[in-house]
């Protein structure tokens, strides 16, 4: 078994459901819930850590071309800032999706250290681990949000 081929088809099953959740969006729902867990900035946070947990380390990170710095944050930020549009959020998918297969082929999963300041005690093959199940955590609470407006969403296993 190739373990980054399996990490890549997983990646790619998982931001296919993430693009999913955002192109079937209602306007109103991007936009609706409560600050800072607006649907637009939950799909964001998830795209940006997906984005940078995809990096060696956090040093050869350099954030997308239109990253707002508190864009990411999911928690106490002042709501001012105007939201991105789904197209917007859709470029950012498809350069993270466009990419993530050279990224993953330039890992070191047998690194004993994620490359991440704040993630310890843990390797960089685990982190990968870590980043799916983030990545797949945001997925499904932006389903349940959209499955509540009776928007149902697909399950794709590998891609």
């Amino acid at each position: 078994m190739d373990i980054k081929e399996s990490l890549k088809g997983q990646y790619r099953a998982s931001l296919k459901m993430m693009r999913e959740c955002v192109a079937v969006c209602p306007e109103d729902l991007w936009v609706a819930g409560e600050h800072p867990r607006n649907f637009w900035r939950i799909v964001y946070h998830s795209l940006y850590y997906t984005h940078l947990y995809l990096m060696p380390s956090e040093k050869e990170f350099v954030a997308w071309g239109r990253h707002r710095s508190d864009s990411r944050i999911l928690w106490d930020q002042p709501a001012v800032e105007e939201p991105y549009s789904v197209a917007e959020t859709l470029e950012y998918l498809d350069f993270i999706a466009d990419r993530m297969e050279k990224w993953v082929d330039a890992l070191n999963l047998e690194s004993p250290e994620t490359g991440i300041p704040w993630y310890k005690n843990m390797g960089k093959f685990e982190h990968q681990l870590v980043n799916l199940r983030h990545i797949q955590g945001h997925v499904g609470q932006l389903s349940e949000l959209l499955m509540a407006r009776g928007i149902e969403t697909t399950w794709v296993g590998k891609s």
